[in-house]
């Protein structure tokens, strides 16, 4: 790790006109510089090679004693520090190794408080820290993010703060979004050519942040305060029908989440960044050696629907066995027991028809984990009791499903669940949940999380279509892991498609979903459709199950967002490369130049000559290549490509 002090003549320019102060820091490589003037109050702005593409823009948190930056907040003392370090992360998702080299400019304050900003080369983050005795109350905090005339933006529409934050990004045009409009993060700014993703990173005892529009071409900072009251409906949706009139009530000695934008001048960058993994706590886990990624056949996307054996396919051991079977049989290392093997309102009770302890018997002397879901709130009013039932059946994980806030109480309920969880050396999987923040650092047993409009909505509506799939790597998989659940075997072009709940299929094409292997980030990655329909279709699941879940290397080679991409991954020594598009067919070339010298075998799964008519149809080739080659990758209207190159 080298870590040092700046001259700040050499990093810092500080100009002073009467009460004013200006402090400019410049990222690494010298393209992003960040401005923060400090005078009445505090406001930073950022430009990109000369061009200012966040136009001064507010920062402030009220406590209930005193607003920061408080009467006199010319009187900060600036520092600057330079940080050039390796992270290694447990469970890396793009990279085994991170470089974590940044500028940041700490201003602190008469009134026992600093703003940090640091500066990386792809983009932007501040966030407060206090020393103050005791406990403070948070009332209110000020963000801002003011974009010059013309910007534009991939914006998740939300209705309120009660969201599984599984969204559609509509594109629009800043100057269209009103103070009514409101969006979780991530959000995906393009300004003066460059863009820039709004998320945050670090969230602990503390709410999340949304944005509305403010009226001006930019986004306001808006947080869901305490809950007060709740109302329960059912088993799994509690309501805040009331809230308290602050944000948090916290320790007066800590930091505060991170306000992060990542800025990028190609889309390309988005999905190679790293930042908010960066931005997170450093692990709590001391010895994480337990904590196993894999894949996870899936039962509740394709209801069960098993064919061509001799029990009542359903909610029963016999089933579950089966799944175990598939799974052993192609090397998945999980099943998932979703909905319907407990009695809802008690996640201590067994349903009718399942035996667990014998499930998870099978399961372990088959070499397969099981991980079991649960309602979140059923769940944590019986966390310590369930655990301890779940690690004596040998259950390997939970998924955590409908929390569906994100307020200061919720926040900390993530944090506990996750704590007690490694405890009990359990992988824990968050649906219902909002967007990643980095929790995978410090809690790397939370190793993927849903909050993203993923493949179950096929089930029920044509949102979820490869329009969709190619906004999400550049918004919100730069956030994070996240759990789309791919793998569909039935597959339609547009004009053929529509929901089917108990027997669904995908929109696109067999190669389309077989290319989200590579394309999309979840260490524990789903295959969501029937182990009878995987059978029917071994080509394909063996090439889907030798795709690894987490990766040594990343390189995007080609990208538009809402478009195309075409990305290579490596793992070990073997590298994976997958293209995907939009409904619009298009053929693109991937330069092979990331190889090292020597010759290699190339396999590959495409869309079939007639894959535009009928979305199942796919060739699988092989052949020889090396780094000096160039591939073409067809793609019908919805396709996908993806290949396997080994020496």
């Amino acid at each position: 790790m080298k870590l040092k002090m700046l001259l700040l003549a050499a990093a810092l320019t500080v100009s002073v006109s009467a009460n004013s102060k200006d402090y400019t820091v410049t990222s690494p490589d010298g393209r992003i510089t960040l401005n923060v003037n400090v005078n009445e109050d505090v406001r930073w702005s950022v430009s990109y090679d000369g061009n200012q593409i966040i136009a001064p823009s507010p920062v402030a948190m009220q406590l209930e004693t005193i607003s920061l930056p408080g009467s006199n907040p010319a009187g900060a003392k600036p520092k600057v520090t330079e940080v050039n370090t390796t992270l290694t992360p447990v469970v890396p998702h793009k990279n085994s190794l991170i470089t974590d080299n940044y500028r940041e400019l700490a201003l602190r304050f008469r009134e026992g408080f600093s703003l940090l900003f640091r500066v990386y080369d792809d983009g932007v983050a501040y966030r407060f820290t206090t020393s103050l005795k005791g406990e403070v109350t948070v009332t209110g905090e000020t963000f801002g993010l003011s974009l010059p005339s013309g910007a534009t933006a991939w914006y998740p529409l939300e209705e309120s703060f009660m969201s599984h934050n599984e969204r559609t990004f509509f594109a629009a045009g800043m100057d269209t979004v009103s103070r009514k409009h409101m969006a979780s993060l991530p959000v995906l700014f393009k300004s003066k050519g460059i863009n820039i993703l709004l998320s945050e990173a670090d969230i602990r005892d503390y709410p999340g942040m949304w944005v509305t529009g403010d009226d001006k071409g930019g986004v306001s900072g808006i947080f869901p305060a305490y809950p007060e009251t709740e109302r329960a409906r059912g088993d799994r949706n509690v309501y805040v029908t009331a809230r308290k009139n602050y944000l948090a009530k916290t320790e007066g000695t800590r930091s505060f989440p991170w306000r992060v934008c990542i800025i990028t001048p190609d889309d390309a960058g988005l999905v190679e960044s790293d930042m908010i993994y960066r931005l997170g706590a450093p692990s709590e886990i001391a010895d994480p050696s337990w904590i196993r990624p894999g894949k996870v056949a899936w039962d509740w996307w394709n209801a069960n629907n098993i064919y061509g054996v001799d029990f009542k396919a359903g909610l029963n051991t016999e089933t579950y066995k089966y799944y175990i079977d598939f799974a052993s049989g192609n090397g998945i290392e999980y099943v998932v027991l979703d909905e319907g093997w407990y009695k809802l309102g008690n996640v201590l009770s067994v349903a009718d028809g399942f035996d667990i302890p014998e499930i998870c018997r099978y399961a372990s002397e088959k070499n397969v984990g099981i991980i079991l879901w649960v309602v979140w709130k059923t769940f944590y009013d019986q966390m310590d009791e369930a655990l301890a039932r779940y690690r004596e059946w040998g259950v390997k994980g939970v998924k955590v499903d409908f929390m569906q806030r994100d307020d200061q109480w919720m926040v900390n309920c993530y944090h506990e669940i996750a704590a007690k969880a490694a405890e009990s050396h359990m992988l824990v999987d968050f649906h219902g949940a909002y967007k990643p923040d980095g929790m995978e650092r410090r809690w790397p047993n939370v190793i993927t999380r849903e909050g993203v409009k993923g493949l179950e909505h096929n089930k029920w509506s044509d949102e979820c279509n490869p329009e969709h799939d190619l906004i999400l790597p550049f918004t919100r998989m730069v956030a994070g892991p996240m759990d789309y659940t791919p793998g569909a075997m039935v597959n339609m072009q547009k004009k053929d498609f529509s929901p089917v709940f108990n027997r669904p299929a995908s929109q696109g094409t067999r190669a389309h979903q077989m290319a989200m292997y590579v394309v999309y980030e979840s260490p524990l990655m789903m295959l969501a459709d029937s182990p009878s329909n995987y059978k029917r279709e071994q080509e394909c699941t063996d090439f889907i199950v030798s795709v690894p879940v987490t990766w040594d290397e990343t390189r995007v080679l080609s990208a538009q967002a809402g478009d195309y991409i075409v990305i290579a991954r490596r793992h070990a020594n073997d590298w994976y490369l997958a293209g995907m598009t939009d409904w619009t067919g298009r053929t693109l070339t991937a330069d092979l130049s990331f190889l090292e010298p020597g010759r290699y075998n190339i396999e590959f799964f495409a869309d079939g000559i007639n894959a535009d008519r009928r979305g199942e149809d796919y060739i699988r080739s092989t052949h020889e290549v090396t780094a000096k080659d160039k591939v073409e990758i067809p793609m019908a209207p919805g396709g996908g490509w993806v290949a396997r190159i080994t020496r």
